[in-house]
C-alpha cells in the first residue's frame, strides 16, 4: 500500500525536524521544503542523530516563503501539509512589516498551494505569541480562545507576525478553502534534545545559563514544552477527524521563572552551579536597557508579565499528555553536554597552587 505523503515546510528547523523524524517512524513519507538544497545534509545529520537509519520515504524540494515558485508541485500528491516554517525573531529591524509580511504571505502561499493540489488538512505551526500579547492585568490561564490584541503599541512585531499569519491562515481556510481542513498548534518555549549544533532560539538561553553567560536573568515567566510533545501534538492535529478547525496550546501549563529554570539546571547538574545566575534583573533595568539596545526590546515588553496557560482542551480533545517542564529543560541540557555544543566546566581550571 502505497504511504501517505506529508509536506513539511522548513526542514531544517528544530520543531520541523522533529516532526519529520516521528512521521517517518510512523511509517508516513515525506517532502520537506528548503530555502536552499544545501540544507539537506544538516537535516539528514539531525536525524540520523535523531535515531533514523532508513532516508527512502524522505524527499526534499526547494521553496522559499518569499516566492510563488516551486510551491505548486511541491503540495502535489500530498494527503497532509504541516507548515512549520516561519521568519525566526529578528531581534533588530526597521519596519515590523520586515517580519510581519513575510509571515502572513508565507502561510496564505503553502495554504493556496495545498488547497489546489487537494490537500485534506494542514497543521499550521503558530505561537503562543498568537495568544498572550497585549492582554492587561490578566490572572486566569491563557487557552486557545485568547488572541493577542496586535493594537498595543507595546507588543512585539514577532508576536504580530505570529497573530496575524494565523488570522490570516484561518480567514483563507473560511473564505477560500473549498472544504480544506486546518488545525493549528501554539507551543509556549519549546525544549528537548538538540540533534545538532543549529537548534532552536528557544533553547539558546540554556546555553547561556551553562556557559555562565547570565549573571542575573530578567524577571520573565514562561510555559515550556518538549518538542517531542510538540511533534506528537501534531500529528494528533493532522490524523485525528476532532482537531480539524481547532487551535491548541502546546504547553505542560506549568509557568517557570527564568530563575526557575537556572535551579532545574543547578540541581541537575551541580558541576555548572558556580555559573549559573541567582539573581534576577529590576524589571525597569530592562526596560531602560531596551531603549538603547534594540535587541532587547522583545524581552522588555513580556518582563513582570503574567504568563499562565491551560492544556485542557489538548488532554481533553486529543488525549495528549506532554512531559514535564523539567524533564524537557534536563534533556536540553545533556543533548548539549552530549553533543558538545556546550562543555563541562574544567575541575582542574578551578584549584588554586
Amino acid at each position: 500500500m502505497k504511504k501517505q505523503l506529508v509536506v513539511v515546510t522548513g526542514g531544517s528547523g528544530f520543531i520541523a525536524v522533529n516532526i519529520i523524524l516521528q512521521l517517518l517512524q510512523q511509517g508516513f513519507a515525506v517532502r520537506t521544503t528548503v530555502r536552499s538544497l544545501r540544507k539537506t545534509a544538516l537535516i539528514k545529520e539531525m536525524l540520523t542523530n535523531g535515531g533514523l537509519t532508513d532516508f527512502r520515504d524522505l524527499t526534499f524540494a526547494e521553496a522559499d516563503l518569499t516566492s510563488d515558485q516551486h510551491w505548486a508541485e511541491t503540495l502535489q500528491g500530498a494527503t497532509y501539509a504541516i507548515h512549520v516554517a516561519s521568519p525566526t525573531p529578528n531581534r533588530v529591524f526597521k519596519d515590523e512589516n520586515e517580519m510581519i509580511q513575510p509571515a502572513v504571505n508565507g502561510v496564505l502561499r503553502v495554504l493556496k498551494a495545498a488547497r489546489d493540489a487537494g490537500v485534506k488538512r494542514v497543521v499550521l505551526t503558530s505561537a503562543y505569541g498568537a495568544v498572550f500579547a497585549g492582554h492587561k492585568k490578566r490572572t486566569t490561564p491563557y487557552t486557545e480562545a485568547d488572541w493577542s490584541d496586535v493594537t498595543v503599541k507595546k507588543v512585539h512585531a514577532y508576536q504580530k507576525s505570529k497573530t496575524l499569519a494565523e488570522r490570516a491562515a484561518w480567514r483563507f481556510i473560511r473564505e477560500e478553502g473549498h472544504g480544506m481542513e486546518l488545525a493549528a498548534v501554539n507551543p509556549v518555549g519549546v525544549m528537548g534534545p538538540v540533534l545538532a549544533s543549529d537548534y532552536s532560539h528557544s533553547n539558546v538561553q540554556i546555553r547561556q545559563l551553562l556557559e555562565g553567560q547570565l549573571r542575573a536573568v530578567p524577571n520573565v515567566d514562561s510555559g515550556y514544552v518538549d518538542v517531542r510533545d510538540v511533534v506528537s501534538l501534531h500529528i494528533l492535529a493532522m490524523t485525528r477527524p476532532q482537531a480539524a478547525g481547532e487551535r491548541f496550546l502546546a504547553t505542560t501549563g506549568e509557568t517557570l521563572s527564568m530563575l526557575d529554570v537556572a535551579n532545574i539546571l543547578r540541581t541537575a547538574f551541580p558541576q555548572f552551579a558556580a555559573q549559573l545566575p541567582t539573581k534576577t534583573i529590576p524589571n525597569g533595568v530592562i526596560k531602560v536597557a531596551a531603549l538603547v539596545k534594540p535587541e532587547l526590546k522583545m524581552i522588555a515588553s513580556i518582563v513582570g508579565e503574567y504568563a499562565g496557560t491551560s492544556n485542557a482542551k489538548a488532554v481533553r480533545l486529543l488525549d495528549w499528555h506532554p512531559r514535564s517542564a523539567k524533564v524537557a529543560i534536563i534533556a536540553t541540557a545533556q543533548s548539549m553536554l552530549d553533543l558538545g555544543i556546550v562543555k563541562a566546566p574544567d575541575a582542574s581550571e578551578e584549584k588554586v597552587d
